[in-house]
């Protein structure tokens, strides 16, 4: 038996893929634990499951919520400089407390909870990377004035939390990155190292309530799921609006789901529902097509039921994320800022209708079930911790 500590940030699309990993781990005969906010962190792993707690910015502070409008390099720097920097400071003694209490084997440390990396080298401890987007791996490759900044910053980090001494980047593990994609979506990266294994996505069964009404959707019409994810509430009013229009104007060709957590998109009928939140994995599954912002685990999810994707990046590892996919063959990406309702129908009508997007999506889904998802992980997980005894 091995211990296993995973350390994620609140955030509930880093935290669901260690869910199912750490239950083949318990399936398996090992002990795991959390450390992470536990009023993020526990709801998302379930009563029972041990979560030592490390403290976080206000979640709910303003200066945390970037203006819809900023983009790019400064998007990136607003991220680090407010949220992922401070998380770190936040989330240190935590993790030491964690670990002292817990003494974990094997530390796995989402890429952006850096104070679990920068932890495990001061305190000596085999630890892996929980990566739960590909995009880290190039999507800094051409911004080399952000790349550096953020190396600095995490210099500054290293010295209060980490090993001074130490040059290793607490984003990637040197010793095992457990990749949620697959190649097939990813493409080659063949600067990732040795040391990362493409297990595709973890995927577990989530608490959900239980007042979804299955009941409005037409079995008889392709059904559309559009969401921005749960961290983009900000910029989604004018955009989920244009995508109710673009369905409306359809009828008989397409019906949608959508995500609104602003509750400002209205119904139409029977033609467009909308939700504040939705059982997502277990609507995939009636799905036809998605309409997302390029969030990584969104764009997975969608692809294990082999459903195409409309596309709308935002910022940060989006914009690479929607290029995976169209690399792939796998869908249609348009512009967040100017998209229009004809624009979105446009690239509905070709991803519901043509089968090239379909098919390509069709060649993602078997890569992704081929790759071993939360088992794959595991026995990676288990290598590693046998190394260390």
């Amino acid at each position: 038996m091995s211990r296993f500590l995973f350390v994620v940030p609140p955030l509930a699309g880093h935290v669901n893929p260690t869910v199912g990993v750490a239950a083949e781990l318990v399936r398996r005969g090992h002990q795991v634990a959390w450390a992470g906010l536990p009023e993020v962190v526990g709801p998302l792993v379930g009563n029972g499951a041990t979560v030592f707690r490390c403290s976080s910015p206000n979640l709910a502070d303003p200066a945390l919520l970037r203006p819809p409008s900023l983009r790019g390099p400064a998007a990136l720097k607003f991220l680090w400089e407010r949220f992922l920097g401070p998380l770190a400071e936040h989330m240190a003694p935590g993790v030491r407390a964690a670990v002292g209490e817990f003494r974990p084997d094997v530390l796995v440390a989402d890429q952006q909870a850096v104070a679990g990396g920068l932890v495990a080298e001061r305190l000596g401890l085999v630890w892996a990377t929980s990566a739960t987007t590909t995009a880290g791996f190039t999507s800094l490759s051409g911004l080399p004035k952000v790349d550096s900044w953020i190396a600095g910053l995490i210099g500054e980090l290293r010295r209060r939390i980490g090993d001074p001494w130490s040059t290793a980047d607490p984003r990637l593990s040197d010793r095992l990155v457990l990749a949620f994609s697959t190649e097939a979506l990813a493409g080659p990266v063949p600067s990732a190292g040795e040391q990362v294994r493409f297990v595709g996505p973890s995927l577990a069964a989530r608490p959900t309530a239980d007042d979804f009404p299955w009941h409005r959707l037409d079995a008889r019409t392709p059904t559309v799921l559009i969401t921005l994810g749960t961290a983009n509430a900000e910029a989604a009013p004018r955009f989920l609006a244009a995508c109710a229009e673009a369905v409306r104007g359809r009828p008989d060709r397409a019906q949608a789901v959508i995500v609104d957590p602003t509750g400002t998109v209205p119904e139409f009928a029977d033609r467009v529902l909308v939700r504040p939140r939705v059982p997502q994995l277990a609507l995939l599954e009636r799905c036809d097509a998605v309409v997302c912002h390029g969030g990584h685990n969104t764009v997975c999810e969608a692809l294990w039921y082999g459903l195409p994707l409309v596309v709308a990046p935002i910022r940060d590892d989006q914009p690479a994320v929607a290029a995976q996919v169209t690399d792939a063959g796998a869908g249609i990406r348009v512009r967040f800022n100017r998209v229009t309702a004809e624009i979105l129908g446009t690239a509905l009508d070709i991803v519901l209708s043509e089968p090239d997007c379909r098919e390509a999506a069709g060649r993602v889904r078997a890569s992704f079930r081929a790759a071993g998802g939360a088992t794959a992980a595991a026995v990676h997980l288990e290598a590693l911790a046998a190394g260390v005894k």
